[in-house]
Parts: C-alpha cells; sequence; structure tokens
C-alpha cells in the first residue's frame, strides 16, 4: 500500500494528489517534500511514514532543494531529534548529516558499477568526493586513493567513515579544492572517479592530464539527451575513447545526470 493510499481518510482525496507516494530513506532518515498547502497534515503524514517503516527515527520535510557550494538542501524535522543518520550501502557504512553534507542514494548502483571494475594497487583520484562513497569502495578493492572534498562539514565525516570502514591505509583525504592538483601527491592515476557537480564540467580539462595512457576517467555531467552526441565528440577530440555512458537519474525536466567511461587513448 502506497503513502497516499494509507492517508486516505486523513487528507481529504482532493488534496492528496499534492503529496508523493515515495520518500526518500537514507539510513535511519525519511524526507519528503510536503506542499505548504498540506502544511496542517505534517503531523499526520510523518507519524504514517514512521508507523509504515519501523527502522525509521526521523522524517524531514525538504523545504528548499539543493544549492550552494556545499550542494545541500534544506529540511525541517517533522519528527525525530537528529539529522545524522548511519547509512548502509552494499556493506559499507557512511555516517553523515544529511542537512550539512550531499549524498545522493539513487547512485548505490552506479557507485558499485565502479568499484567492481577498479583492481588492487590502481592510483585513484575521486575529487568532490564527499563523504566517501565512491572512495571507501575502491579503496577496499585494494586501490590507492586520494580523496578531496572542499566541503568544511563533510570532510570530518570522511575522515570518520574512511575508519569506520577500515580503509585507512589505502586513502588520503585532503580538504581542499578539486580544482587546486597541486594538493595531490601523484602527478598521474589510473583511475579518476569524478562526481562532478552541477555546472562544474570545466573540471574536466583539470582531470583529463592527470589520466595515465589507458587510464579511465568515469566523468559525471548534467545534460539533456540531445546533447550527448555532440559531448561525445568533444571527448574523442581529447583523447578519449568513450566505453559506456548511461544517465544516471532525472534532475530536471528533460535534464539527466549521465556518466561517461572514458579511456585516454592519446593525448590530445
Amino acid at each position: 500500500m502506497g503513502l497516499r493510499d494509507q492517508l486516505r481518510g486523513i487528507i481529504p482525496d482532493r488534496e492528496l494528489r499534492g503529496i508523493s507516494d515515495h520518500f526518500e530513506v537514507i539510513g535511519d532518515i525519511a524526507i519528503i517534500s510536503i506542499p505548504p498547502e498540506l502544511s496542517a497534515y505534517k503531523p499526520d503524514i510523518a507519524r504514517v511514514i514512521v508507523s509504515r517503516r519501523r527502522n525509521i527515527s526521523t522524517v524531514l520535510n525538504k523545504v528548499a532543494k539543493v544549492s550552494g557550494d556545499g550542494r545541500t538542501a534544506a529540511y525541517e524535522i517533522l519528527t525525530g531529534t537528529t539529522m545524522e543518520t548511519l547509512h548502509r550501502e552494499f556493506g559499507f557504512a557512511y555516517r553523515f548529516d544529511v542537512s550539512k553534507v550531499f549524498f545522493n542514494t539513487r547512485l548505490a548502483s552506479e557507485r558499485k558499477r565502479i568499484a567492481d571494475q577498479t583492481e588492487s594497487g590502481e592510483r585513484v583520484y575521486v575529487p568532490f568526493c564527499g563523504v566517501g562513497p565512491f572512495a571507501i569502495p575502491v579503496a577496499a578493492r585494494g586501490a590507492h586513493v586520494v580523496a578531496v572534498e572542499q566541503n568544511p562539514d563533510a570532510f570530518p565525516y570522511l575522515e570518520e567513515n574512511i575508519g569506520l570502514n577500515k580503509v585507512k591505509q589505502n586513502i588520503i583525504a585532503i580538504q581542499g579544492d578539486a580544482f587546486d592538483t597541486g594538493q595531490l601527491p601523484h602527478r598521474l592515476f589510473d583511475r579518476i572517479i569524478a562526481p562532478a557537480p552541477y555546472g562544474l564540467d570545466r573540471i574536466f580539462d583539470i582531470l583529463s592530464p592527470l589520466v595515465v595512457k589507458n587510464g579511465m576517467m568515469h566523468f559525471y555531467t548534467f545534460k539533456t539527451r540531445n546533447e550527448i552526441p555532440a559531448l561525445m565528440e568533444e571527448y574523442a577530440q581529447k583523447g578519449f575513447d568513450v566505453t559506456w555512458y548511461s544517465p544516471c537519474g532525472n534532475v530536471a525536466p528533460g535534464v539527466s545526470r549521465w556518466v561517461f567511461d572514458l579511456v585516454h587513448t592519446s593525448r590530445p
């Protein structure tokens, strides 16, 4: 039974269409967006969500979309006492405050796909690494990872999660700007995993010289489908062959996050 069905009889039918039948779950936190016109029903919605999922201890209402350098949203607590949680994903655990850091549960399978490609001994660079969901699984496979995160709220959680998942010996964590390559301990990497934030495609030209010949870059960008052919041609002109590409979820009408697996075949 969906959320709307469970709210039938509590919220008038004519207003139920304003409630999504789905909500995001991160650790023991449920996140939903409640339209302002249904504010009077917030306690009822939170109660029903908790009754559906016994592992939920906090329900948040998203009141502002992701924005700013930290890529964070704004929430109000409907039930519970904290926005910090411990989220588990494919055998790994990540602690963080959802109001202070960016974390996308919908990329879980994508993160596993990349980790499964990585071999022990590879040198891997992960800019925009957040609290570690790309970097930590790769390090657990034996790669030597450099993880860079600028957000001062996210970085302590990254360090904690590295210890929590017992991969300290394989990760160098740096709090800094991903555009500053002077802070990196290596000049070349076998693999770069670049979950670039919206609007930061220019990082590609900063990262591309850091990939060894025949090395791999997993590059994330936000595009409409009709922009993809020209983008693939642009990558080819810069010395990269596209071996895989796919949308990784919609972010706006007609706009998706896309991943490109790019092999560095030659210097442009």
